[in-house]
């Protein structure tokens, strides 16, 4: 039986945190050579891991709404963070303090990986954290804390093994305290690594270190405190001790062979319904995105000097495209400041004095073409021109700036698939759904995998059939398709929709990256209308959460394919990059860091178990692991992510909903560092994520399977 829950968040006053705490996603750049500073050149985009001067110089990139791609973390007591910023903006870091040690992805990487994995799709078919030296600070302080071991698990990849502990002191105030972890193997080896203290909104969570290398299985650990503490032994545990059912032999798998833009994925939803009439059906869901469409603009003016930025107020495809606008000198004495509209030309002819000079200011400029042409165009002066002479000028053309001219220009039907023997809300359902945020182009490659798996392997593996006779399986490939259009084709790192919400000098196209709604910042629970923290009103924010809660057709369209089919008993989001998997509650209000309400410890026994399957089914394919201390509830293993989609399945439908972040942080053995692979990565690696993350989907049809045999008969 399916158990409805309702919600409901008081409303308080609402927190102004523009923090653009992004998903980021596999690149291919090496680590810097130390020797060799990292440079960009001024206006070159990329994503940039790098270690920061001090936690002072973290908070003030958070509050400046700093485009971070994921939770900074703390490596011998180095604060580093993965951040999207221009070669200007690294600088300025640069020069406060910071270090760059590894470009992720550079802004071009994006097209050319796509480019490449296209190339060899088409070649296909035509075939046929280092650990430090231990030690302790030495102290006369006389009291003795309490450590608490809250994780220590171990895990064996690639022939490495890895360790990674979690210690809790109760002396929780003293932000100088240090903890050393003594660990022995099973063949007598031993070794110690430091702990680093973890914040979160000014509260102490624990302290903790990224997975260490160790040389054999850990059999005892202890940790130590230099106030005097010592822990109980403890015995690490294997992670995630979890192994799926072995694949049968003639198992089909591998069905993705390039990244696909939105046009792809549509193309390929059409092919399934045909291919498999039987186990599909093609949800069309109701509201129509925006479209890949933006209005027109030109700066009117030099923008140097003086200018008015003019925007035609239907989008450019509309006919707008091309209209030109000028001012014009009348060449006469004391002229009034006119505005024409004449064979696709806006004609502003300036005032002029008693001695014929031209006197029109850019303010009186815009609030003319405002007053009298409302329904075509609309003004607002440039950042920096307010109250400067209006210069003559033009013609301008007015332009919406979009470059991918093979994208149908119209609003977009966003399509879900429905697959299953049974589809008719009598057997537990699933959704799996992706690319919620546009620059991450590997999430819609892992659905789809897991939709061709089942679909393909129903008629051949008894399994699979059986799980397709049980199971009631939704996928939404792609949930942002405009913004998804838009990284293609114009700017790779686009994270948000194309929905411009911006009013006044925000809408000068030079911000035209930075505009649109985060997706996954626009539902309904522990939102940032409602006061939690991690959403932004800044429509400029890679965290923007919209004019109002589920403002935009995109997370509409989740909630109501939830809502229409109230059997989805669970639910999985795939975001990208740095290997996590969670669950509710997602978002904290900052005083107190007082989340959304915990799950029972039924629920939260439910999530966990379930994790540790799905794990164990990713690392199956080759041998990635997702790291114990990146699974748990979104608040606690990443940051608060106020009005996330995750949050309103679970608190408001009932739905234990998921996310998994897809591109796991890899092991350089040679330089002993993790190392993040970026939104869009080379194929090769995108490729590797479609099919062990898939693996996890399977998986998780089985926990909804296994789940629904366990529930009494109504």
């Amino acid at each position: 039986m399916i158990v409805r829950r309702r919600w409901t968040a008081a409303a308080t006053t609402a927190i102004l945190f523009s923090a653009v705490l992004s998903h980021p996603g596999p690149g291919s750049a090496a680590p810097a050579d130390p020797a060799t500073p990292i440079t960009l050149s001024a206006t070159e985009t990329a994503l940039v891991r790098v270690q920061l001067r001090d936690q002072a110089q973290l908070d003030r990139l958070v509050a400046a709404g700093t485009d971070l791609a994921n939770r900074p973390r703390t490596r011998d007591g180095r604060i580093l963070a993965d951040l999207v910023l221009t070669g200007a903006q690294l600088a300025e870091l640069t020069s406060q303090g910071a270090t760059a040690v590894q470009v992720v992805q550079r802004a071009e990487d994006g097209s050319r990986h796509y480019a490449d994995s296209v190339r060899a799709a088409e070649a296909r078919t035509a075939a046929g954290l280092r650990a430090p030296a231990a030690g302790q600070r030495t102290t006369t302080a006389a009291v003795v804390d309490t450590l608490q071991v809250q994780q220590a698990y171990w895990w064996t990849t690639g022939g490495q093994t890895f360790l990674q502990t979690q210690v809790a002191t109760t002396a929780t105030d003293d932000p100088d305290v240090e903890i050393t972890v003594s660990w022995r193997t099973s063949d007598g080896a031993t070794g110690t690594f430091p702990l680093n203290r973890f914040e979160d909104s000014g509260e102490y969570q624990y302290h903790y270190a990224l997975p260490q290398p160790v040389p054999n299985r850990p059999v005892q650990l202890t940790a130590t405190s230099s106030l005097g503490g010592v822990s109980r032994v403890v015995t690490p545990t294997l992670w995630p001790n979890a192994t799926p059912p072995p694949l049968p032999a003639g198992y089909q798998k591998d069905f993705i062979d390039a990244y696909l833009t939105p046009t792809d994925i549509q193309a390929r939803i059409k092919r399934l319904a045909r291919q498999y009439r039987d186990l599909v059906d093609v949800i069309d869901l109701p509201n129509k995105t925006q479209g890949y469409r933006r209005n027109a603009a030109a700066y009117l003016g030099d923008p140097a000097v003086a200018a008015v930025v003019v925007e035609s107020v239907r989008f450019g495809d509309q006919g707008m495209n091309g209209v030109q606008v000028r001012t014009v000198d009348p060449g006469r004495r004391n002229r009034p400041l006119t505005i024409g509209y004449r064979d696709r030309v806006l004609t502003v002819s300036l005032a002029t004095d008693t001695a014929g000079k031209t006197v029109s200011t850019t303010d009186e400029v815009a609030a003319a073409i405002n007053a009298r042409q409302p329904d075509r165009f609309r003004a607002t002066v440039e950042d920096g021109s307010a109250g400067l002479p209006m210069p003559v000028a033009g013609p301008a053309r007015l332009d919406d700036g979009l470059q991918g001219t093979e994208v149908p220009a119209r609003p977009w039907t966003v399509q879900a698939l429905r697959l299953g023997v049974h589809r008719d809300g009598s057997r537990v359902g699933v959704l799996a759904y992706s690319q919620e945020h546009a620059r991450e182009w590997a999430t819609p490659l892992v659905t789809l995998e897991f939709a061709e798996r089942m679909l393909a392997n129903a008629r051949t593996d008894p399994a699979t059939r059986e799980l397709l006779e049980q199971v009631d399986i939704f996928v939404i490939p792609m949930v942002n398709p405009d913004g998804a259009n838009y990284s293609f084709n114009d700017f790779n790192f686009q994270r948000k929709n194309l929905v411009n919400h911006c009013t006044g000098p925000a809408r000068d196209p030079k911000n035209r990256t930075s505009w649109g709604v985060d997706i996954n910042r626009n539902y309904t629970v522990g939102s940032y209308f409602d006061g939690y923290v991690g959403g932004s009103a800044n429509c400029l924010s890679g965290t923007y959460s919209g004019t109002a809660e589920l403002s935009e057709a995109e997370s509409s369209n989740v909630i109501a394919l939830a809502q229409a089919h109230p059997n989805i008993t669970f639910a999985m989001n795939v975001h990208s990059y740095g290997g996590y998997f969670m669950w509710p509650p997602g978002a904290y209000r900052a005083d107190g860091r007082i989340t959304l309400p915990r799950p029972s410890i039924d629920e939260s026994t439910l999530f966990l178990d379930s994790a540790r399957r799905i794990v164990g089914a990713i690392a199956q394919e080759r041998g990635t692991v997702t790291w114990p201390s990146q699974t748990g509830p979104v608040a606690d293993v990443l940051y608060s992510a106020a009005g996330n989609s995750a949050d309103q399945l679970y608190y408001e439908l009932g739905i234990f909903a998921w996310d998994f972040e897809v591109g796991n942080d890899r092991w350089n053995a040679a330089t002993s560092e993790w190392e993040a692979v970026g939104f869009q990565p080379p194929f090769d690696e995108a490729h590797g994520e479609s099919q062990e993350y898939a693996g996890g989907l399977v998986e998780m049809v089985r926990v909804a399977r296994d789940y629904a045999a366990a529930q009494p008969a109504p």
